[in-house]
């Protein structure tokens, strides 16, 4: 690990106790006694189900992972793409860009013998199915359940308004990328002559020159999509559930400590409208951002004791000891890739 992730880890870590301090500073009826008795209290069997829940968000991105590179020509053992969802889940978390964690999981992909153009196209293609699956989740519930986007408070719409239209921007883009690269090639070009006439960028030939190598890497990617439609559904389901997953372990928690069946349809769509919220600020794990948004929409339906409980265990179910799972794995990964150029 470089100097630079080591700095966004020990940030992560202060980021994390900022976060968790925060929510409970907030909260005048929270005391940890009563957090442990919330916990003892819950239902054993729904606490089960919420973590097999929480796990799917990595099982399902291995499993995203090794469909499209299996379409690609490049299939791999399940265990070796669950490290590549690792080490894309954990640097994702402690880097302050969604997709910081892709050039680790590209360095393991390298590593098993996958060429880098092909690594480059799988990432891409996940990376898209994974914006399109919560966009599409998004969308359903805005429809099914309105009202529970005005039970936000004014800051928590405007942060959700902002998530959706970043998250519909990156959207076009990568489609853009894959079916329509002369139109985009374009507009970066326009963009670059525009930047450069500003004066706000410098050597514009040396950028252009990047762009169009970075153009090409995606022409190939078109190339070696085409006609792959089968493996496009298949990694847009893989990752239509690995979001599903995550969004319902609240859903869980929720009625393993007591939780009226009714409001679930509700918890859900919050939860929903909190991953659209949280893409909106470059924060390590939306930490933060993401807390703020749980708070504020469990406010509605539950006091604020309970709203503290419930998001302190489902934040921490399916996002604090998901990354330490995936951190784990990565340095398992690594020490037995050394043992093994030993041995050879």
């Amino acid at each position: 690990m470089d100097k630079k992730k080591i700095i966004w880890a020990i940030l992560f870590v202060f980021i994390a106790g900022a976060s968790i301090w925060a929510v409970i500073s907030q909260s005048q009826g929270f005391s940890l006694e009563m957090f442990g008795e919330y916990i003892k209290e819950a239902n054993a069997s729904w606490l089960i189900i919420g973590v097999f829940s929480a796990s799917g968000f990595l099982v399902f991105e291995g499993f995203a992972i090794r469909s499209i590179i299996a379409g690609l020509g490049y299939p791999r053992k399940i265990r070796k793409n669950m490290l590549y969802a690792s080490a894309d889940l954990y640097f994702s978390a402690i880097t302050p860009s969604a997709t910081g964690g892709q050039p680790a999981s590209a360095y393991f992909m390298v590593k098993d013998g996958i060429p880098a153009a092909v690594v480059t196209v799988a990432l891409l293609i996940n990376l898209i199915m994974y914006t399109a699956a919560i966009i599409v989740i998004g969308i359903v519930s805005i429809i099914i359940c309105p009202e529970v986007f005005f039970g936000f408070s004014a800051l928590s719409r405007v942060l959700i308004i902002t998530g959706y239209v970043i998250m519909l921007f990156l959207g076009v883009i990568f489609m853009l990328l894959l079916f329509h690269k002369k139109m985009l090639e374009n507009i970066c070009n326009k963009i670059l002559k525009l930047l450069d006439k500003c004066k706000l960028i410098r050597n514009r030939k040396k950028k252009k020159e990047k762009l169009t190598k970075t153009m090409d890497d995606f022409r190939q990617c078109a190339s070696m999509v085409s006609g792959q439609r089968g493996m496009l559904w298949k990694a847009f389901g893989y990752n239509f559930l690995q979001r599903l997953s995550q969004l319902l372990v609240t859903v869980f928690v929720y009625l393993a400590t007591g939780g009226i069946i009714a409001n679930v349809n509700e918890l859900f769509v919050m939860q929903s409208f909190v991953a659209i919220g949280s893409n909106c600020v470059p924060i390590p794990g939306a930490m933060g951002v993401a807390d703020y948004l749980m708070i504020d929409g469990f406010g509605s339906i539950m006091s604020e004791t309970a709203a503290t409980n419930l998001e302190l265990l489902s934040r921490s179910m399916s996002f604090y000891i998901l990354i330490i799972i995936s951190g784990i794995t990565v340095v398992l990964g690594m020490i037995f890739r050394k043992i093994k150029r030993r041995n050879l």
